[in-house]
């Protein structure tokens, strides 16, 4: 059975668990689990960090731990019950583990390492917690260490700031929030700006000495210097190296490695040095022999110098090498250093090249017990410690120094009978008062243990020696008296064995006999003659005898004259030995009482280290004179205990100040002194308002604190004494003494004057009195006296100094302990508020009214334990009552000050600001709901609550502003809402009682709405982006403050009524801002709210047109903000759609919302498309999505030419140059030519319309070069220049005039390639919405093949699978959770027929339309329908042809447009085959024309298409369409075929005959090599025309002169089939009757000559119109007029390569189209025509296609040539083709001017005609001169050719008849005739019609709008007049001829003042004159 537990509820995971049992709970080791329920050895409970799954687990793999459970019961909460410390560490070092794996993924590596050791160190810390094994000392160390680590850590991953006291983290809940802000502060100060530590450490370790010569051993000193004043700052430290340059003693760390301590800040100088001195120890010259001296003696070496700043900079114990210098003479070498610092070169010089002394040195900061803790390792090792000569700066007591410093400065000495100078040693000595040499007393510097002597440096044969040696003799205190020194000198000889011969001493004694000890200075000491044998060790002898010169009576010539004398320089660091007489003097008073008076009068004249010294003693003499002697010397020992206690008031003795306490608490006992002290204070008070010298007056008012002790204590050790007699006497004189006080401070006096100073003096000191008076005085007393003196201040004070203590007075009482008790607050509070009251509203000191405030409420909030106390209540009414209006001023004021320029002041500004933001929500903490009543009923008016509320909603917005706190402040932010959210739910009932209705006040309320909206939305809050630990401790701790916000707007929006409609549009966007918080409750609450502004507004102006612009407007800026979601989307809709089911308006509220809906599906997807990483092609289409929006439903134009933009930019940075031209088109289009200023916008400045546009334009035409479109870019250039010249701006003109002349030379003479395009359809739900289920064609990059797309896509869409067929996806594909992609390769359908069927215009020219301007694709797929023929399948061979047609054509503003009509038609097997050979024929007319005109490089192409028809038609290829379609059955059964069936036998006629032609000019062209395979060729043509049963050709292919006919059945009936010879001549075939019946039938008038069934079809255009055989006809030929039709059906489907390239495989060809189809679904590569499709039918006038030849219908018989068939030869045709290659397959765009007039002389290729003409018959062979319209002739209103579509595209997959490359043919060349014919009519002007009606092809309405392109322009140009030479009959008919570049634009000037109807109009675009 299940049992609750009791005590065991909360345990870690010891063991992993599986979980595997029923109801089992998976446990990972280390997981901490609650436990509910235990049974027999299990336990069931949940783990915490996923508290929703509950299960069981056993019971032994759970260690349990102590917790404290909160809410026992369902909802009960565990905590641990451990350290808080380990707790933050557990929770801490989880959250980091998740961040520390996201920093390997992130890659960065620094920060993972990092953070992973310190992770380490933590544990490993945690661990020493765990165990409880630590010091107290030890775990405070440790404790400190983590929580240091953890603020690192935090710090570095962006965490926040953990509030702690003592190492625990603060709950803000169980403090105040000033102490809250404080903690805070200080963290985050601490960790700006860590402390400067005042003392400094120089760690100096001493490794070797490098040298070359060394051999002797050697003394290293080493000091630090003052450059600045050339004086040693520090004792020295002294190191003994032996031999080899290394420390003797390596094993004694202690003598190698020193610390120079209590180095001041003012110390770390640049003129402040490290001096080493090196010292060896030998023989006297460095270079003599060994046998000479066996005596060693001190010599100088070298020295070297570094200066301390150099090391400020290293953090680390870096290794220097010091550079080692000598002197040049041994004289100089106590000044050596000097010279080295001040760079005397020629003073010094290297000791050595390679001479070094190596050591660390390292600067440490702080006092050194911090540095015992963190440097453990270097004392336990074992350092020596340096100490500074003299006392550090601030002297510790307690601290026991005892230290003789004696430097040898120099000496004076006599030859002595040497005939060269001595070598001086000084032996040195110190002996007791008995004569016995001290042990041990003499040291050298630190670092080596003290000797009995010390020997001097040697100076070579130097009587006047200079030595600057310092010792150090530590002697005991109690030896001083009576000890002195003794030097002794010595003659150091380099001969006779090297002895040393003493020729004189000199002694000092260190004290003199009245005690004190020798001064401090230089000493001129006198040297006393006597021999080695002369007995020193009566020391009495000698002691009676004067030391030095400055002490020998002036009797005493004898020794002053002296010439020999000896210097020395001594300095005392003593705590208990005094050189200064009168301190002796006052501590020996009893003995001189005489000398008491000039002693307490010369005690300020001592120094305060000699004073502090014998503090104790000199406060006990004071004392003692006071109790014998009060009447005489009162005032006089009060005046030197005050300059005592303002002695200790100094920075360098502020440490005594403890031992003055423990003096007064232990050791006084002046029992009567009170009495003394009070009656003169009060005199001295008495006298101040009188007194004209107020100094030693405010002297004694400084010392009032310590006074105020000696006064208590001394009055309680009276009361312990006699019983507390005379207390009545001592309240009186305590009472008149601050009635003195009281009344001289209510003297109102000029901040100048003196009691003003003496005033402010005594409030400085005043507070510190109050603990004092407690200790005899009850609280209440004590309060009173504070209270009466305080408030006997003058209220109108004129002193702002004064102003400034007074209220640092209040602080410091604020701060007591006295206000700390209830009682006395009540009493002093008053005062307190009354002060601060009038500085905040004047706003001055603002800074000390801060800490007052924040003291008092920190005070309140201690007080209150979490109940409100009568007495706390009382305070905090009455602080609300003072300060909480003025506090919101405050606030306000300094929030709105501009901001000081000094970082000092910023700063001082900002903590200022805190602390009152600290202060205002502690205070709106206390209070409770009577508070608020109390409040709100205190206002007199409703004005005055209006302005309060105003004032507070702005305040709290303030607080809400990011700047406010810090970033990682969290959790003070979170206080700052919670208390936000609590006083603005008191205030709402306010604003809805005093503000509503006839009293409705809208800027209230406005500004209510928009603080709550500014909560909602505060960063802090939005729990979503919080780790999960930190979103449940928030979500336990203050809930959701979001929603509880929400639900109050809701709740206050209801309550608005009829003023809604105040707030609509104007809260709409912040209240949409709100809804896109991702907070469900919250959206819920809020969503609402816009269906009751839709109805309110719809009430009011019967629309919601005003909701619906600002929807739109602001969801753009707050989803690019990246707020909102798809959830959010389906939400909006859902609850919306569900509110206005009912309403009336519904339909339009529906509307709305699926626009708003539809609106938030782009925006969603262009935020996830322009995320980083995401590849450009989505980024775009979504764009395009988007800004199609934006115009077509929302009609935004500021947003839409904002999107334009961002479309531009990302074409450009893709080059996409071509499209970036269209898209900056779109915005081009909306301006106009005029001089309206507009507006800075985007990155346009303020500038007129004209200029925007000129820049437009010029931006755009650089782009349209960039992408090879200059066809696009000579339209703009035209525009422009039309400009400039209507200005007369011929600079620009001319400039723009070149640039056009460019553009057209890059027209011919650059290199475009052919694009590939690529239908894509992107099915499934996972697709961005605006690709979903949709179909598009992509015009691919330059190069790009069908597998490089497919490949492309699958990157863009990695998660996407390829499906491998073509057909239509079923409903499961559309709706599947997944992404289908469907990609295949199309067909452009070109508009533009009448360039691309147009003579002489070239291959480059016509590229440009087959692949520019494209609205419709197609794509075929062949199948077999009934049963398939094995035998024969073209029987059943159908084709599936789909055309598709597109929302704009490409290319546009984008790569890809949606597909917006499918349009499936079949084509039969006759009609497939007709269309087969149709393609083969042109395909082999274009080979043999490019063979005849030596455009190919080699034959190859021909033959390979020779040998596919032959070997096909020989092997069946015919033969089966006979046998499918010839049979009797099929054409029983098929009656309708007829024509179709004839059409076929024709073309299958004409292609025997074009190869027998083809043949013929191979045998001319073949290689030798190849005549095999040509002979093989003419034989199997042999055998395929009997087996097709032609013996000879029909008459009608005869004499029909065929013009690569390439029309099917149904559009091209009347056509006339050809028949073509090698040696033929060129026929030109009369057009037959429209009603031609039969196949069969023929025009009799064409077949006047058997002659024309020659090759003349063969010279029609193929590729490009230069690639034709230029015959020379024959004068006698006739005139023929042939009809010829065109198939529309030419154009293939394969990729370009393919297209453009006949020499490629048909294999090849083929797999590349097929690449991503399934084996069954391929198709045959083909596209087949449809015969039945209306829509391709040409008109009448326009029979043929785009690359097929036509003849003019209009030229009447006599005016057409005949040929002669012995006109034609292959010589002929040779001779009269030029020669020249052609460039095609290049991606080209608009339209292209005419060819220029060709004279009579220029080549052959000239001959064809431009337009037609009447022509004579010409017995030469003359050229007809082409005809050139007119540059004023109109183009059609469209730059696309309005022709209906007619190319398609054929098969290449059924056999080798299956490919022709014929979609680059042109159209008719005409016969040459007699130049002389050529009429010269008036001149006269063309009509505007250029093709008919019928031309238009239908545009259907689109999904988005068509593209802004160059061709939909209406600016008119001037008409130009036609030239005479140009001018053209009237009675001609002229063809459509292509648009040309300087045509007029569409609604240009009609000549003859009126329009062909036929012209058909365009469809005028939504056009709106842009205001951007």
């Amino acid at each position: 059975m299940w049992i609750p537990t009791d005590h065991e509820k909360y345990g870690v995971v010891l063991v992993s668990f599986r979980g595997t049992v029923q109801h089992g709970l998976p446990l990972e080791i280390g997981d901490t689990v609650q436990i509910l329920e235990k049974c027999e050895g299990w336990y069931r409970g949940y783990i915490l960090k996923n508290p929703n799954v509950k299960g069981i687990f056993p019971s032994s793999y759970i260690h349990l731990k102590n917790a404290h459970v909160k809410n026992k019961g369902q909802f009960e909460t565990v905590i641990p019950v451990e350290d808080s410390v380990i707790t933050e560490m557990t929770s801490t070092l989880r959250d980091w583990g998740a961040m520390w794996k996201q920093l390997y993924v992130k890659n960065e590596g620094d920060l993972f390492h990092r953070l992973w050791h310190v992770m380490n160190e933590i544990l490993d810390l945690r661990r020493q917690v765990l165990v409880g094994h630590l010091t107290h000392d030890r775990m405070r160390d440790v404790k400190q260490h983590i929580t240091a680590r953890l603020d690192w850590g935090n710090e570095q991953l962006g965490l926040d700031l953990v509030p702690r006291q003592e190492f625990s983290m603060v709950d803000p809940d169980e403090i105040s929030v000033t102490e809250l802000y404080k903690l805070m502060e200080h963290r985050h100060r601490k960790k700006d700006t860590p402390a400067v530590a005042s003392t400094h450490h120089l760690f100096v370790h001493v490794k070797s000495l490098v040298s070359a010569n060394l051999g002797e051993e050697l003394e290293v000193f080493i000091h630090i210097y003052d450059g600045r004043e050339n004086r040693p700052l520090s004792e020295r430290f002294f190191v003994k190296l032996n031999k080899s340059g290394l420390p003797k003693s390596p094993e004694k760390t202690e003598r190698q490695c020193t610390l120079f301590v209590d180095l001041g800040s003012s110390d770390l100088r640049k003129d402040v040095y490290i001096v080493v001195h090196v010292v060896r120890i030998g023989r006297m010259g460095a270079g003599e022999k060994k046998n000479l001296c066996s005596v060693p003696y001190r010599r100088p070496f070298g020295c070297a110098v570094v200066s301390i700043a150099d090391l400020l900079t290293a953090d680390s114990k870096d290794d220097h090498l010091l550079k080692v210098y000598a002197c040049n003479t041994e004289s100089e070498w106590h000044q050596i250093h000097e010279n080295i610092i001040k760079k005397a070169n020629s003073r010094y010089n290297l000791s050595g090249s390679n001479t070094g002394l190596a050591v660390a040195l390292q600067l440490l900061h702080g006092d050194i017990e911090q540095l015992r803790r963190e440097y453990m390792v270097l004392f336990t090792r074992g350092v020596s410690i340096t100490r500074k000569l003299g006392f550090s700066d601030v002297i510790m007591p307690g601290e026991m120094r005892n230290d003789l410093y004696i430097t040898l400065e120099k000496g004076e000495f006599e030859k002595g009978g040497k005939s060269v100078a001595r070598n001086v040693e000084i032996t040195v000595y110190v002996l007791d008062i008995d004569g016995q040499i001290l042990k041990t007393h003499v040291a050298a510097g630190s670092g080596e243990p003290g000797g009995d002597e010390y020997h001097s440096l040697v100076l070579y044969h130097n009587n006047s020696p200079r030595w600057a040696e310092q010792l150090k003799l530590p002697i005991p205190v109690d030896m001083f008296r009576g000890s002195h020194v003794r030097f002794e000198f010595r003659h150091c000889s380099t001969k006779d064995k090297g002895e040393k011969k003493l020729f004189g001493y000199s002694f000092v004694p260190l004290m003199q006999e009245d005690g004190r000890t020798l001064p401090d200075g230089t000493h001129e000491l006198i040297i006393y003659k006597c021999e080695e044998n002369a007995s020193l060790a009566e020391c009495s002898r000698y002691l009676k005898l004067p030391f030095s010169k400055g002490n020998l009576p002036s009797n005493n010539q004898t020794l002053k004259g002296a010439k020999e004398s000896f210097w020395i320089t001594s300095f005392l660091c003593s705590t208990k030995l005094t050189q200064n007489g009168d301190m002796l003097d006052l501590l020996k008073w009893r003995a001189h009482p005489e000398r008491i008076n000039d002693s307490l009068s010369k005690l300020k004249e001592i120094d305060g280290s000699e004073i502090v010294k014998f503090l104790q003693d000199t406060l006990d003499t004071l004392f003692g004179i006071l109790d014998e002697s009060s009447q005489r010397y009162g005032l006089k020992v009060f005046d030197s205990l005050v300059h005592i206690i303002n002695l200790l008031q100094d920075s360098k003795f502020q440490h005594f100040k403890p031992v003055m306490d423990t003096y007064i608490e232990s050791h006084f006992a002046g029992a009567l002194s009170y009495r003394d002290l009070i009656k003169v204070l009060k005199w001295y008070v008495d006298r101040i308002v009188d007194a004209e010298i107020q100094d030693h007056i405010q002297q004694v008012l400084k010392a009032s604190e310590y006074i105020f002790k000696y006064i208590i204590q001394s009055r309680r050790l009276f009361s312990l004494a006699t019983g507390g007699q005379n207390e009545e006497e001592f309240r009186v004189c305590i009472h008149e003494l601050f009635m003195s006080i009281r009344f001289f401070l209510s003297q109102d006096n000029k901040s100048t004057s003196p009691v003003a100073q003496t005033q402010a003096v005594f409030l400085r000191t005043f507070p510190a009195v109050y603990g004092e008076l407690l200790k005899i005085f009850a609280v209440r007393e004590v309060a009173g006296f504070v209270r009466e003196t305080l408030g006997s201040l003058p209220t109108a004070v004129h002193a702002d100094c004064l102003e400034a203590v007074k209220l640092q007075c209040i602080a410091k009482t604020v701060e007591s302990q006295l206000y700390i008790n209830p009682e006395s607050r009540c009493i002093l509070l008053p005062v307190v508020l009354r002060v601060l009251q009038a500085h905040m509203q004047e706003q001055r000191d603002l800074v000390m009214c801060a800490r007052i405030f924040t003291s008092m409420l920190s005070l309140i909030k201690k007080q209150e334990n979490g109940t409100a106390e009568p007495v706390v209540s009382e305070e905090v009414e009455l602080i609300v009552e003072s300060l909480l209006g003025v506090l919101l001023r405050t606030i306000l004021e300094i929030s709105n000050r501009p901001q000081q320029s000094g970082p000092a002041m910023r700063l001082q500004f900002q903590d200022v600001t805190g602390e009152f933001v600290a202060c205002l929500l502690a205070l709106l903490r206390q209070m409770s709901d009577r508070h608020y009543q109390q409040l709100l009923q205190a206002f007199s008016g409703k004005d005055n609550l209006r302005d309060f509320l105003l004032q507070i909603f702005t305040v709290f917005r303030i607080l809400i502003r990011p700047e406010m706190f810090s970033k990682d402040w969290t959790v003070m932010r979170l206080v700052t809402n919670n208390v936000i959210i609590t006083t603005v739910l008191y205030l709402s009932d306010a604003l809805r009682k005093n503000f509503l209705n006839d009293k409705f006040d809208y800027k209230v309320w406005d500004s209510y709405f928009y603080l709550s909206v500014i909560f909602i939305n505060q960063p802090c809050l939005q729990l979503e982006s919080f780790s999960p630990s930190k979103r449940k401790k928030i979500l336990e701790k203050y809930g959701d403050m979001r929603v509880m916000m929400g639900c109050e707007i809701f709740s206050m929006w209801q309550n608005l009524g009829e003023h809604k409609l105040n707030f609509i549009p104007a809260m709409i966007g912040p209240f949409l801002e709100v809804t896109l918080v991702p907070q469900p409750d919250l959206r819920n609450v809020m969503i609402p709210i816009f269906h009751d502004m839709m109805d309110w507004e719809q009430r009011r102006s019967g629309n919601f047109k005003q909701v619906e612009a600002k929807l739109i407007d602001k969801l753009d800026s707050l989803m690019s903000e990246g707020k909102g979601d798809e959830t959010y989307r389906e939400l909006f809709n859902s609850i919306l759609l569900k509110k206005i089911e009912r309403e009336t308006w519904r339909e339009s509220g529906i509307s709305l919302i699926a626009t708003v809906t539809r609106l938030m599906e782009r925006l969603l997807d262009y935020r996830d498309c322009m995320k980083l990483g995401e590849v450009d092609g989505k980024k775009i289409g979504c764009t395009v999505s988007l800004l199609n929006f934006y115009k077509t439903e929302l009609n935004k134009e500021e947003m839409y030419i904002r999107y334009i933009h961002k479309l531009y930019d990302l074409h450009f940075k893709a080059q996409n140059y071509t499209e970036a031209s269209y898209t900056l088109l779109l915005y081009d289009e909306l301006l106009e030519w005029s001089d309206r200023p507009l507006r800075e916008f985007l990155n346009y400045p303020m500038q007129s319309e004209w200029q925007r546009k000129e820049y437009l334009h010029l931006t755009i035409v650089q782009n349209f070069d960039r992408g090879k479109c200059w066809e696009n870019g000579i339209i703009l250039c035209r525009e422009l220049a039309d400009q400039y010249e209507s200005y007369y701006d011929y600079r620009n003109l001319s400039k723009m005039r070149m640039m056009e002349a460019s553009l057209y030379d890059k027209i011919m003479d650059q290199q475009r390639l052919e694009p590939e395009f690529f239908r894509v359809g992107f099915y499934g739900k996972k697709f961005p919405f605006f690709l979903r289920n949709k179909e598009f064609v992509c015009r691919g990059h330059d190069y790009e093949r069908l597998e490089a797309f497919q490949q492309r896509m699958l990157n863009e869409f990695p998660h996407a699978i390829a499906m491998q067929h073509v057909n239509q996806p079923d409903q499961t594909i559309y709706q599947a959770d997944a992404q289908y992609l469907q990609i295949y390769a199309v067909t452009p359908i070109p508009e533009s027929q009448d360039v691309l069927q147009r003579d002489g215009v070239p291959d480059n020219i016509k590229s440009f339309y087959k692949f520019n301007h494209i609205l419709r694709f197609r794509y075929d797929r062949p199948f077999h329908k009934g049963t398939k023929d094995k035998e024969n399948e073209f029987k059943s061979l159908w084709v599936e042809r789909t055309t598709l047609t597109l929302v704009q054509s490409l290319p546009g503003i984008s790569r890809w447009f949606e597909v917006d009509k499918r349009e499936l038609v079949e084509v039969s097997p006759l009609e497939n085959a007709i269309e087969v050979i149709e393609n083969k024929n042109l395909q082999l007319r274009t080979l043999i024309t490019q063979c005849q005109s030596r455009q190919m490089q080699n034959i190859n192409p021909l033959t390979m298409c020779l040998n596919g028809v032959i070997d096909a038609a020989v092997n069946g290829g015919l033969a089966r369409y006979q046998e499918a379609f010839f049979a009797k059955d099929y054409i029983l059964n098929h009656p309708e075929d007829g024509e179709k069936i004839g059409r076929l036998r024709e073309l299958m006629f004409e292609q025997a005959h074009i190869l027998e032609y083809g043949l013929a000019v191979h045998e001319k062209f073949v290689p030798q090599d190849m005549r095999p395979l040509h002979k093989k060729l003419v034989d199997q043509f042999h055998l395929m025309k009997s087996s097709l049963g032609i013996q000879e050709f029909p008459a009608y292919v005869r004499a029909s002169p065929v013009h690569f006919t390439n029309g099917s059945p149904r559009t091209c009936r009347n056509s006339v089939p050809n028949i073509i010879s090698p040696d033929g001549g060129r026929g030109v075939a009369r057009r037959s009757l429209p009603s031609y019946p039969a196949v069969n039938r023929y025009s009799s008038s064409s077949l006047s000559s058997q002659a024309s069934n020659e090759v003349s079809n063969i010279t029609g255009q193929s590729e490009s119109s230069d690639e034709v055989f230029n015959m020379q006809p024959s004068p006698s030929t006739s005139s023929l007029s042939s009809n010829h039709s065109a198939s529309p059906n030419v154009t293939s489907s394969a990729p370009s390569s393919a297209r453009g390239s006949p020499q490629m495989a048909e294999k090849h060809k083929h797999s590349r189209e097929n690449a991503c189809l399934s084996p069954r679904d391929r198709p045959v590569s083909a596209i087949f025509p449809n015969p039945m499709d209306p829509a391709q039918r040409a008109p009448p006038h326009q029979i043929g296609d785009a690359t097929l030849p036509r003849s003019d219908p209009n030229l009447s018989a006599p005016d057409k040539v005949r040929h002669t068939p012995s006109s034609w030869s292959l010589d002929s045709v040779k001779e009269g083709a030029p020669s020249f290659s052609d460039s095609f397959g290049k991606t080209l765009c608009p339209p292209v001017p005419p060819r220029p007039l060709y004279s009579a002389g220029s080549s052959a290729k000239n001959m064809r005609s431009q337009s037609p003409v009447s022509a004579s018959r010409s017995p030469q062979k003359t050229m007809v001169p082409p005809f050139t319209p007119s540059p004023t002739e109109c183009q059609s209103t469209s730059l696309v050719s309005n022709s209906p579509v007619l190319s398609g595209s054929y098969s290449s997959g059924i056999s080798s008849l299956s490919r022709c490359s014929v979609s680059e043919a042109s159209g008719t060349e005409l016969p040459a005739g007699d130049h002389s014919s050529f009429p010269l009519p008036q001149p006269t002007t063309l009509p505007n019609s250029v093709s008919s009606s019928s031309d238009e092809p239908i545009r259907r309405e689109n999904k988005t709008p068509p593209p802004y392109s160059v061709y939909e322009r209406n600016n008119p140009r001037r008409p130009v007049p036609l030239p005479h030479s140009l001018s053209i009959p009237p009675q001609a008919d002229p063809p459509a001829l292509p648009p040309k570049p300087h045509q007029l634009r569409t609604g240009s000037m009609k000549l003859d003042g009126t329009s062909d109807p036929r012209v058909p109009r365009p469809r005028p675009l939504p056009r709106k004159v842009s205001q951007l």
